[in-house]
């Protein structure tokens, strides 16, 4: 008898939804085979990718791209199931008659900046090893003034968007989610500029500001902050009725029950819809996500799992989570932003966008995690808080020209209702978030 296990990958991402700027799809799947963490980082762009090499598996991804897996068995062999989603998942094992062993904690989010290399051996499988290929240098510009760090970290955001424009987003309009916060009116503002120095028409850009009901504080922010520069022939105002929003359908699109993920996408799902309704056919969108992430810009009084040490000492914290060797480590969802970008991309896949989020990508990131916080700080939660502003400004300003208007912070589901309307609508408790989740599936 033979008693041979029969490996099989089912891989059901997408690689077209990967942007790849300096090597092809089948030339960054060799890279990834041959497990070389150097050459893995050195791939440009947003990407979710997976080699197979006999048994060994390996994925990796950026923050902008989501992937998870399950790990079927058959009397064969085990089935390795890959995916953006875990609806994609299921619904692929109903088919194969696997659903049986179907629960949508077994599935298991891959952590965007490692490489997930896993052994198909049988049963049972060894658990994954990770092993990281982007691992930015912590505090290397202690030297520089906050002039000089504006202008490398802005810098290396508008090479990202206009790298995009001029290789991906090459024809048709341009939209901007826009809050007239710091991280959105940032990339306003750069990619306004990025289409005029490219010899392309600025009319090929708006901004798209969501109202509930007519209220909220970011239309009244998104108009003075364009009226400043002389620049609101660009606002487009995107009004919702208080009775189409709908957490409930927005905890099955994100596949997650955090409650401020949850409230942001839920208002992100409600301006694209909307933008949708308005122009059927357009694309490209752009979003300041990973702006806050990036210069620790979170209130940590909010967390009582965080101090001001914890943010300032651990690598990539908002990004990462506390790490994939922590017992706090979730694979069911990786952490920080790696989790949680599924309020920004499943949104605007949903409803057949191209979206954009340039202050994920690593080149952006690097710069950001060189900055000597601590030195800045000295452990002061407000001069944390006051730092992006003046780090943005002033790196808008030397890639520019122009004055920013900078704003005090306000969280993009806060903005867009008056805060009674939006007490009405969200759940306090957590429990009634996962409760919706946990329903999808009995």
């Amino acid at each position: 008898m033979n008693h041979q296990y029969i490996e099989r990958v089912i891989d059901l991402t997408d690689p077209k939804k990967n942007i790849i700027y300096n090597m092809t799809h089948d030339e960054a799947v060799e890279i990834l085979k041959s497990g070389d963490l150097n050459a893995v980082r050195k791939i440009d762009g947003q990407f979710s990718l997976v080699s197979v090499d006999g048994k060994t598996i390996r994925m990796a991804r950026s923050l902008g791209r989501p992937m998870r897996y399950f790990i079927a068995k058959k009397a064969e062999g085990p089935n390795l199931i890959i995916s953006e989603r875990i609806d994609t998942i299921f619904e692929y094992l109903k088919k194969e008659g696997l659903d049986d062993q179907f629960f949508p904690s077994y599935t298991r989010m891959v952590p965007a900046h490692y490489i997930t290399k896993i052994e198909l051996l049988g049963c049972p499988d060894p658990n994954p090893v990770y092993q990281r290929f982007f691992k930015p240098e912590r505090n290397r510009l202690k030297n520089h003034t906050m002039e000089q760090i504006g202008e490398l970290y802005i810098g290396a955001l508008y090479e990202e968007i206009k790298k995009w424009i001029k290789l991906h987003a090459t024809t048709g309009p341009v939209g901007v989610t826009f809050s007239a916060g710091i991280d959105s009116g940032s990339v306003f503002l750069l990619t306004y500029h990025a289409l005029k120095e490219l010899g392309e028409s600025p009319s090929r850009l708006k901004t798209f500001t969501l109202s509930i009901d007519g209220g909220g504080e970011d239309i009244i922010q998104a108009r003075k902050f364009l009226e400043m520069l002389n620049l609101d022939l660009f606002l487009e105002p995107v009004e919702i009725k208080y009775s189409d929003l709908d957490w409930r359908k927005t905890v099955k699109i994100v596949e997650d029950y955090k409650p401020l993920d949850i409230e942001s996408a839920t208002m992100n799902f409600s301006l694209l819809r909307g933008i949708r309704s308005l122009y059927p056919d357009w694309k490209y969108m752009l979003d300041g996500d990973g702006g806050d992430e990036n210069l620790k810009d979170y209130p940590i009084e909010e967390n009582p799992e965080l101090t001001i040490r914890s943010v300032l000492n651990n690598l990539m914290l908002y990004h990462e989570g506390w790490g994939v060797e922590s017992i706090k480590h979730s694979l069911t969802y990786s952490g920080g932003l790696s989790r949680g970008y599924m309020r920004t991309y499943a949104p605007g896949d949903q409803l057949g966008f191209d979206t954009f989020s340039p202050y994920t990508l690593p080149n952006v990131i690097e710069i950001a995690e060189g900055i000597p916080f601590i030195d800045i700080t000295n452990w002061d939660h407000e001069k944390l808080y006051e730092l992006k502003g003046q780090i943005v400004s002033k790196g808008v300003k030397a890639i520019t020209g122009m004055d920013m208007p900078v704003f005090p912070k306000r969280r993009f589901q806060h903005g867009a209702a008056a805060s009674e309307t939006f007490k009405k609508h969200f759940p306090e408790k957590e429990i009634d978030y996962r409760k919706v989740f946990h329903a999808i599936y009995e």
